[in-house]
């Protein structure tokens, strides 16, 4: 039987994946069926990944307001960039792959394996939080990351940026339908 493999950006509730708020469609009963691979405070991981960079770049800058005393808030009040991405992947639907059925199970197998690897595929999407879920009508993975680029000439040399995170994995911008986003989930 065919099963379809839905592919979503999400809006990214931490809170939600971690299961420190429970939606109406969340079974309790269930969430310790659930799959929590990480849940990593994002700050931490900006001031891992991004610390060093800010350090540079302030350095050089010779006028005060140039500076950036927190690169988090700064990407989180901006515009240009988000803080982080949500991938969120499923197989099949309620009808096919209901987390309660044995198809439930195949698919919670089936999307744990995808995630064992998920970093190691994609270097440049840190990954700080993960939850696969069973205590929804469907299993379903979310992957919440910060994509980034080093070597920039502009601003830091390693900053926030989803284009330039997956040119670096490969993906070109092509047409409209095509974007690299589009590339890399495909």
């Amino acid at each position: 039987m065919k099963r379809t493999i839905s592919a979503m950006v999400g809006k990214g509730s931490v809170n939600h994946n971690s299961r420190k708020f429970k939606a109406a469609n969340v079974d309790s009963e269930r969430t310790d069926r659930n799959i929590n691979y990480c849940s990593e405070n994002i700050k931490d991981v900006y001031h891992e990944l991004f610390d060093g960079a800010l350090e540079r770049y302030n350095a050089k800058q010779t006028r005060d307001d140039r500076r950036i005393e927190d690169y988090y808030e700064k990407i989180r009040s901006g515009k240009q960039e988000k803080p982080f991405h949500e991938l969120i992947l499923q197989i099949g639907d309620k009808d096919n792959m209901g987390a309660t059925t044995e198809n439930g199970e195949l698919a919670k197998v089936i999307l744990d394996e995808y995630f064992q690897h998920f970093q190691e595929r994609n270097p440049t999407l840190r990954v700080f939080s993960a939850h696969l879920h069973m205590d929804e009508a469907t299993p379903h993975l979310h992957i919440d990351f910060v994509p980034f680029t080093t070597g920039s000439k502009r601003g830091l040399d390693t900053r926030v940026s989803l284009k330039q995170a997956l040119a670096a994995l490969g993906f070109k911008g092509g047409t409209r339908g095509m974007t690299e986003w589009n590339q890399w989930v495909q």
